[in-house]
């Protein structure tokens, strides 16, 4: 049985906290749209230039690794998002912002594509499925803290080093970072022994031929839609709010800080169950409560029934995408490079849904909600199919 070395295991998970910083793209949206009269679809872009980079890089990511290693390819990816992070230094325009999220996008897929597989190697197989939604709790953490720093302690430095500009909102940016060279320094100075692939050679045509099993097909389109989910319900719930419930601009902006807050939770206490627990029962579970909250959600004028069904929303989806993960690859273990590669591809689904839910809103104020609706129950049909 693999032992758990602490001294490996903590900077492997210390990088879903430097994972979370792409989830500033909802904060990027509102201080923007705050500070310009650029249209609020086209704000929808900076989602839209961080996500895309999943459909395009993670597959030849996932090639990559396999030939150079895991911890390799996440260290390099933490250095590109800390230069992502230090971008908007060149100031607060829409050009300059997208930039800086198509650099932690590039980051991010790479990082993502690489630290899943690789915290598997360092944990016993059988507690795969729990450490991965503990990993979510770290990334929640980092994900649920991103705005308060942005809108309180960047302002705070802003203040402390006599910057009185527009966008005091980007030396959270800065903070977040330095954190990343931290991140940087510390996994480099870590020895990692990796799973090894079998001997097949891995390659871009050997992960689109996965695409040939459907089991695995069925699975990489459940992460297409939970990261779907989750990017629109970040990107979208302030404008939500506002619209249906009347809650105010600065109020609505936290709503995604309830998200987050709900889903650390969720992923911290499913870690601990799925530590014991059986983790197809439990997707399932999942599924079907955030299906009766997002129905829920359609039908409340109150903002306080608001507030706490965005949470329990939250709770309900926090654990579906490690749980797709982690089942997928414990079917298929020496396919991990791949698999990895082509389930970080379709995180580009935050980079889709966001758009359809927004402009879903502009027809309807429950439209976006109902898009959200469908997506979940597809991944409640994922939990009925069986392997290849």
């Amino acid at each position: 049985m693999k032992k758990i070395q602490g001294k490996i295991l903590v900077p492997v998970l210390f990088s879903f906290f430097i994972v979370s910083f792409v989830d500033l793209v909802g904060t990027g949206v509102d201080e923007l749209k705050q500070s310009s009269e650029t249209p609020a679809y086209l704000l929808q872009l900076i989602p839209f230039v961080a996500f895309i980079w999943f459909f395009l890089l993670s597959v030849p990511a996932g090639v990559w690794q396999a030939k150079v290693g895991k911890k390799k390819v996440l260290n390099i990816s933490i250095l590109v998002t800390a230069i992502g992070l230090f971008v908007p230094i060149l100031g607060n325009t829409l050009p300059v912002i997208l930039l800086s999220f198509s650099l932690l996008g590039i980051g991010n897929t790479i990082m993502q594509v690489s630290a899943n597989p690789l915290l598997m190697d360092v944990v016993p197989e059988e507690k795969a499925s729990g450490f991965l939604s503990f990993s979510q709790f770290i990334k929640s953490l980092g994900s649920m803290t991103g705005p308060y720093v942005a809108a309180v302690v960047g302002p705070f430095i802003a203040q402390i080093v006599g910057f009185e500009g527009e966008g005091t909102w980007r030396f959270a940016l800065y903070l977040f970072g330095a954190i990343s060279l931290v991140a940087f320094v510390w996994l480099n100075s870590t020895t990692i022994e990796e799973t090894k692939a079998d001997d097949k050679q891995v390659s871009f045509r050997s992960c689109l031929q996965l695409l040939g099993n459907k089991y695995i097909a069925l699975m990489v389109l459940g992460i297409f839609a939970i990261v779907g989910v989750d990017v629109a319900i970040n990107s979208n719930i302030g404008a939500f709010l506002q619209l249906k419930i009347g809650v105010g601009e600065e109020a609505a902006k936290y709503g995604k800080t309830v998200y987050f807050f709900a889903k650390m939770i969720g992923t911290f206490v499913g870690g601990i169950i799925l530590l014991k627990g059986e983790a197809n029962k439990f997707l399932k579970v999942s599924s079907v409560l955030a299906l009766l909250f997002v129905l829920a959600l359609t039908m409340v004028e109150n903002a306080t029934a608001a507030w706490v069904l965005v949470g329990l929303i939250s709770l309900g989806v926090s654990n579906v995408f490690p749980l797709i993960f982690s089942i997928t690859v414990g079917h298929y273990p020496t396919r991990s490079n791949e698999i990895s590669g082509l389930m970080m591809m379709a995180i580009s689904g935050g980079a889709i849904f966001p758009f359809l839910v927004s402009l879903a809103m502009e027809y309807h104020l429950n439209g976006g909600l109902w898009v959200i609706f469908a997506l979940l129950v597809f991944i409640l049909f994922l939990t009925r199919v069986k392997t290849s």
